[in-house]
């Protein structure tokens, strides 16, 4: 194999798929980036087994050929070359070892077969579903900071995404809950996604479809099954993951429906205000009591060794007065999502779930678990 690339060719492609390789890898190959060259480009691949990220750059290639590098390695040569390099690579059998040269630079990287590399199929997928790239990274910015860590519930470490039908229009929907909080975005559906089946997709690939949406164009194809979902990201770029086999609950049941007890707030004064007073809270609950009366809200926290901190803030808020309490940080992530000016809360009484509205974005809607203060 021999060819030549663009740096910033190479650094892109090399970027989009060696995020996926873990850092520690038991399985060898693992470690290694998959470099194909074939007919004027270079094809990139790297996988944990779970997940799949595939792109290609332009290149001259002299020799075509397929061999495995060390991916981590290599994206941090190419990134430190300088800038509008053409960087060459090749490999003989007479050397075991893959050449990368840059100018002056030239480096040799330990290498394993192509044929061990292991490949992810994409039998069974749906067909090709148009989303648009800019809507995609709105359902999953406003969804994936609810998205549980905690191991032994697995089937809520991941986004679900589905279609519901409301009031007669098709909607494609992405949930996630780590049984504090919860969050649900939507959008209308796109062409194709209606009937598809709901699947909910692990946290690691949503975190990696967010990044490489930063580079795609106006519109992502998705492609769904029971077991897998794909992304491609343009003429390059694709991604296919398997899927998390299980159960989400029945969210519906926590969203509430009847909250009466309405009341609105400046949305930056409030998550400012937030932060201020949770500074001297115990880290481990990070409670904020919230005193909600008539036209004022004041929010208090005590801690037995730091002291107290206390806030005040004009609200728009009319009913009976009472006292509720949150975790700071659950309150700071939801308010992080508000895009407008005011954010909306919907209470019931302390011990019942809240709901939080965007009064600038209908197709959203945030669950907050009170805590007892």
């Amino acid at each position: 194999m021999k060819l030549t690339i663009e740096r910033t060719a190479l650094l892109k492609a090399l970027g989009h798929v060696q995020s996926v390789v873990e850092r520690r890898n038991t399985i060898p190959i693992l470690s290694n980036v998959l470099l194909t060259a074939e007919r004027e480009q270079l094809g990139f691949s790297a996988t944990d087994l779970d997940m799949e990220i595939i792109d290609q750059g332009v290149a001259q290639v002299d020799v075509p050929g397929q061999i495995t590098a060390p991916a981590h390695t290599l994206y941090e040569i190419v990134r430190k070359l300088p800038e509008g390099a053409d960087v060459s690579l090749s490999f003989t059998g007479d050397d075991p070892r893959l050449q990368v040269q840059a100018g002056r630079s030239k480096f040799n990287l330990p290498v394993l077969p192509a044929g061990d590399f292991p490949v992810m199929s994409s039998d069974g997928l749906s067909t090709r579903i148009p989303v648009d790239a800019n809507d995609l990274a709105r359902l999953i910015d406003k969804t994936r900071f609810a998205i549980s860590t905690e191991e032994t519930r697995y089937y809520l470490n991941g986004l679900y995404v589905h279609t519901v039908v409301e009031n007669g229009q098709p909607m494609l929907r992405c949930v996630a809950t780590d049984g504090h909080r919860l969050a649900l975005a939507e959008m209308p559906a796109p062409e194709g996604a209606a009937g598809q089946p709901g699947v909910i997709i692990p946290r690691k690939t949503i975190n990696e479809v967010r990044r490489l949406l930063d580079d795609a164009g106006e519109t992502v194809d998705f492609q769904v099954s029971a077991q897998k979902v794909r992304f491609e990201f343009g003429q390059a770029a694709a991604l296919t993951s398997k899927v998390i086999d299980g159960s989400f609950p029945d969210y519906m049941r926590v969203i509430p429906r009847d909250n009466a007890k309405i009341m609105l707030v400046d949305n930056t004064l409030f998550a400012q205000a937030v932060d201020r007073v949770a500074t001297i809270s115990a880290e481990k609950s990070r409670s904020v009591k919230m005193a909600v009366e008539p036209g004022r809200m004041t929010l208090t926290v005590r801690n037995m060794e730091a002291g107290q901190g206390v806030e005040e803030l004009e609200i728009d808020y009319d009913g009976d007065s009472f006292e509720i309490g949150f975790n700071a940080r659950y309150l700071l992530d939801v308010t992080g999502q508000i895009g407008g000016e005011i954010a909306e809360f919907r209470f019931a009484d302390p011990a019942s779930p809240t709901l939080v509205l965007d009064p600038t974005d209908a197709g959203v809607k945030y669950v907050l678990m009170p805590l007892r203060v």
